[in-house]
């Protein structure tokens, strides 16, 4: 089955890089604060801007994958929202919870999967869906995590290097302009140290927060890898997108829990070690659910 030779190729090298993070964490005292600071504040926005900087956007299908992408997040937030005040969780717990169902892994993991499964043509309109996801996370995400009113988030959020690193990427690559001097290679080597110093921060936490999955981590999974996708089967159903964008917008939606969420909550609240275990069961779930999206979708 390719399509399991492809999750095996993209989860397998994840785990290896968490697994070592762990055994480290387990052997050395760890400041993972520092760490964390490390990599939110300059490895990831770096990263950001390289990705946004060299991006080859697929204009054509955007308006109808950009709706289905509202709507299904749109509902997926008064969901999630209503199951909180529902079951009268604590304000952390709620909010981890929403950073859980809302922060897909679309990018590494993500556009490894729509290529495996959908081509060069699925993988185009795979990014216009991680582009979105990124501005929600790295545009919203930080002021809505941390709390507070709608002037102060947005302050809070101007603050921050991950929203400037977003936009002056897309600036740059919509106005054909590049870094002189080669400084875009030097960009772009703090950049790709973003991914293993994260998932090795990951790891860390999890030798100093045994892994022992409960409630909170089974139903962020859940909405993660179940819900999402589902709403978003129903949304493009319902929007007749055609079947390409029908299936990005699915396949993309049916990926693990962002590792992004667990640095994000770490830094601004939400229960860092839950959403670092929810990261961990949804991504190693995935091996189970992805599967059973493919064949909704019919794709061999």
């Amino acid at each position: 089955m390719p399509h399991m030779g492809a999750l095996l190729n993209t989860l397998l090298p994840v785990a290896l890089v968490v697994l070592a993070g762990y055994l480290l964490g387990k052997r050395l005292p760890m400041d993972l604060t520092t760490l964390s600071r490390l990599t939110l504040y300059l490895l990831v926005p770096a990263l950001i801007f390289d990705t946004m900087h060299r991006m080859e956007y697929a204009w054509e299908g955007l308006l109808g994958l950009a709706l289905g992408f509202a709507l299904t997040y749109g509902l997926l937030f008064l969901l999630i929202s209503g199951a909180g005040r529902l079951l009268r969780l604590s304000p952390e717990a709620a909010k981890g919870l929403l950073v859980c169902g809302l922060f897909p892994n679309s990018g590494n993991m993500g556009l490894s999967l729509v290529y495996f499964a959908l081509g060069e043509e699925g993988l185009r309109l795979a990014v216009v869906y991680f582009l979105l996801s990124s501005v929600l996370m790295f545009g919203l995400g930080p002021a809505f995590i941390r709390g507070g009113g709608m002037r102060e988030g947005l302050l809070f959020t101007l603050r921050l290097p991950l929203f400037y690193a977003l936009f002056l990427g897309l600036l740059l690559r919509g106005l054909g302009i590049s870094l002189p001097f080669g400084l875009d290679e030097g960009v772009r080597l703090m950049g790709q140290a973003a991914i293993p110093v994260l998932l090795l921060t990951l790891g860390m936490q999890m030798a100093q927060t045994p892994f022992r999955p409960g409630a909170f981590e089974g139903a962020a999974s859940a909405l993660r890898l179940l819900l999402a996708p589902l709403l978003a089967y129903g949304v493009g159903a319902l929007l007749g997108l055609p079947r390409l964008e029908h299936q990005v917008l699915v396949l993309q939606s049916a990926t693990p829990i962002a590792v992004n969420a667990f640095l994000l909550t770490r830094e601004f609240g939400g229960g860092g070690a839950r959403v670092a275990r929810s990261v961990v069961l949804s991504t190693f779930l995935a091996f189970l659910t992805f599967p059973l999206f493919l064949l909704l979708l019919g794709v061999r």
